[in-house]
């Protein structure tokens, strides 16, 4: 049976409690190798830009030379590029499992404002050694990106979506993830299957701006 989420303050699910000062508050251990999430996301960041890129340059080439071929032979070459960071992507994914140990373990706050999504401190620990090492990698290779990208890893241990700026709430059942969208913060909300309806309805009741 499905609880309406404003009407209920009491709350009490597998995973999911309300604590005294009135937030709800869960801890989840997203399984690295059985639940492909994070992966797809890295994915499909590269394939957007990627894609991205290709639209742009294959309409300059076709206005500047009117050659098909030309903008066929760069598709055919894009497809190969997005076969490699898939490939990457899944390489990258398996070291960052290996490092966190096969499980990402997050704790999760919610209130009638906001939901905050925090790694654990010894998630913390792991994530910042990766990040320094990714910026090592980026000095060594002279790839200013790559050095910025670990020093980002570093410092952000935590996301938070404040409801009334959130613009799009979507279910992602099968992952167990819910995403909570706004302008320059994309969340990913890792819940149980038991108490998923009641956190997915809550924070969609308390977003007022979705589109």
């Amino acid at each position: 049976m499905r609880i309406d989420p404003v009407a209920s303050n009491d709350y009490e699910g597998a995973e999911v409690r309300l604590c005294e000062d009135g937030k709800y508050r869960w801890k989840y251990e997203l399984n690295m190798i059985t639940n492909p999430v994070i992966m797809i996301t890295v994915f499909k960041v590269f394939f957007f830009i990627i894609i991205g890129m290709a639209l742009v340059f294959g309409t300059i080439f076709l206005i500047s030379d009117g050659n098909w071929e030309g903008v066929i032979g760069m598709f055919k070459v894009l497809g190969i590029v997005l076969g490699i960071f898939a490939v990457l992507t899944f390489l990258g994914t398996a070291l960052l499992s290996l490092v966190y140990g096969g499980k990402y373990v997050v704790l999760f706050e919610m209130d009638d404002k906001e939901i905050v999504h925090t790694q654990l401190p010894v998630q913390q620990k792991k994530a910042r050694a990766l990040g320094i090492l990714t910026f090592f990698v980026g000095l060594f290779a002279k790839r200013p990106s790559t050095m910025g990208a670990g020093m980002l890893s570093t410092a952000k241990t935590s996301s938070t979506s404040e409801f009334p700026k959130v613009r799009r709430v979507l279910s992602r059942r099968w992952l167990h993830t819910i995403k909570v969208n706004q302008l320059f913060e994309h969340n990913q909300v890792y819940v149980p299957d038991e108490d998923y309806d009641f956190v997915y309805d809550f924070i969609k009741s308390h977003c007022p701006n979705l589109k």
